[in-house]
């Protein structure tokens, strides 16, 4: 409860390189998301995290994985290509001159760096603040030197944890909500709003337990711009 994941967009999971916001599995082939979707159900309840054993009557004593259950080789297959085949709803946003505008904004800025079209994600991982990257990570993974300063709570202290964030892609934010890994921020109105790096603000979506304010750190990219130009941006972002 002190640090929820944001639920997925499952709608176009085919081009996603990394799963979940913490990119903690790969994503390769229709292989991995069945293996994603067996742990998920369950399977990793028989980890061992520092000792604590989630699936132990006692949370300690190790559990026998032929004990366990799990869908079928079959029913993973039919469940991965059923999200596979996920379509998004028709978009209400038109593409006008607003919206336009907003994509000339949008390239400008260099937004493509890491939202890269057609995807609009360059599939990649971002360090969390203060996480050392192992070098044998920089020939497994796609990581890229850059720190957005994200906040590193579910990344850094949770079971899902891995020292990094993945790249979201942009497409369907229309249709999506709240942001972040988390989902501190309730509009693209309120992401866009520079206030919200202030010690005093109060999240428009998730706050946290017991916490009446606090700052939603990172991603600072295009806190700056003019009030048109956001505007211009937001509505070329809606037209994804």
């Amino acid at each position: 409860m002190f640090a929820p994941p944001q639920l997925p967009d499952l709608i176009g999971i085919k081009g996603r390189r990394y799963l979940d916001k913490s990119g903690i599995q790969r994503h390769r082939g229709i292989a991995d998301l069945m293996r994603y979707a067996a742990l998920n159900q369950g399977a990793d309840d028989l980890g061992d995290y520092r000792g604590f054993i989630p699936a132990s009557s006692d949370f300690r004593t190790p559990v026998d994985a032929a004990t366990q259950e799990r869908y079928s080789d079959e029913q993973l297959y039919a469940l991965a290509l059923y999200l596979y085949s996920l379509e998004p709803p028709a978009n209400p946003n038109r593409v006008d001159a607003l919206a336009q505008r907003g994509s000339r904004v949008f390239e400008v800025q260099g937004c493509g760096a890491c939202h890269t079209a057609p995807l609009y994600t360059n599939n990649k991982l971002l360090p969390a603040a203060d996480f050392d990257v192992p070098k044998e990570h920089r020939t497994k993974y796609d990581i890229m030197d850059v720190r957005i300063e994200t906040d590193p709570t579910l990344t850094m202290q949770t079971r899902r944890g891995t020292g990094y964030y993945k790249v979201p892609s942009l497409k369907g934010l229309w249709y999506r909500g709240p942001f972040e890994h988390n989902g501190s921020v309730a509009t693209l109105e309120d992401w866009f709003d520079a206030n919200r790096l202030r010690d005093d603000y109060v999240p428009t979506g998730w706050r946290g337990y017991n916490v009446k304010a606090r700052p939603i750190k990172g991603h600072e990219f295009g806190l700056k711009l003019p009030a048109d130009d956001k505007k211009a941006l937001i509505a070329f972002l809606k037209t994804l």
